[in-house]
């Protein structure tokens, strides 16, 4: 089932209702990680792997609006729902505009909303809507489709397609193994000696371009991959 594959960041200021919301969804083979607050949830999003986002509007630091409208800017495929008391119209079309996929209004019936849920993942690339349109790496920003590479938010370097391909596996995989076979069948098609020594070259100039933060490395694991941390 799909929904055992969702893990959700459900943002609540109200412990009771985020307790229960998320035992429910917890019963139901779904991952979820329940913050009180804007800020909080947007600090765990950029450090987590949340696929599917539900938020209250009123909330602490951070209303549920601009966080989603953070949320989105790193990654405009997550779905997002909108679970408030808030029921006026203008913020229903507000939660729309920012690119909700629904808005639900308090008090609620768990049943339904696991409905809207399905609807929802039913219908959205769900394989893709965990991947961000933009990778956090140590001080670094990276914008795949923009081949794109920032440093305090100046663009310092445009990426080659390939270099940006390169990159990306390492992001996608970041604090974990990438082996060489697989970069080299995704990107290069073959994996021979040729290809071989075209990635190495690749790799030494990607460790260049993060010469500004010396925490972040790109390891080479003998004879099996490349490990990138930060």
């Amino acid at each position: 089932m799909v929904e055992n594959r969702l893990n959700i960041l459900l943002v609540e200021d109200d412990l009771n209702l985020g307790f229960l919301l998320a035992e429910f969804l917890e019963n139901r083979g779904i991952q979820v990680k329940l913050y009180r607050d804007g800020e909080a949830a947007f600090n765990g999003f950029k450090n987590g792997n949340f696929n599917f986002c539900i938020f209250d509007v009123m909330l602490p630091k951070l209303d549920g609006f601009r966080l989603a409208k953070k949320v989105k800017a790193l990654n405009p495929n997550i779905p997002v729902i909108f679970l408030t008391a808030r029921s006026l119209k203008e913020d229903k079309m507000k939660g729309y505009n920012i690119g909700a996929d629904d808005y639900i209004t308090k008090p609620f019936d768990e049943d339904e909303l696991m409905c809207r849920i399905n609807a929802i993942i039913n219908r959205v690339d769900f394989a893709d809507s965990n991947c961000p349109a933009i990778f956090s790496i140590g001080k670094y920003q990276f914008d795949f489709a923009n081949q794109a590479l920032f440093f305090d938010g100046q663009v310092i370097k445009r990426l080659t397609s390939r270099e940006a391909e390169v990159l990306r596996m390492l992001c996608q995989a970041k604090n974990n193994i990438v082996r060489r076979e697989q970069i080299l069948t995704a990107i290069w098609g073959e994996n021979d000696y040729f290809a071989g020594r075209s990635l190495d070259v690749f790799i030494s100039k990607l460790r260049k371009y993060f010469a500004g933060d010396p925490n972040i490395r790109i390891e080479n694991i003998p004879k099996v991959g490349f490990l990138l941390s930060c």
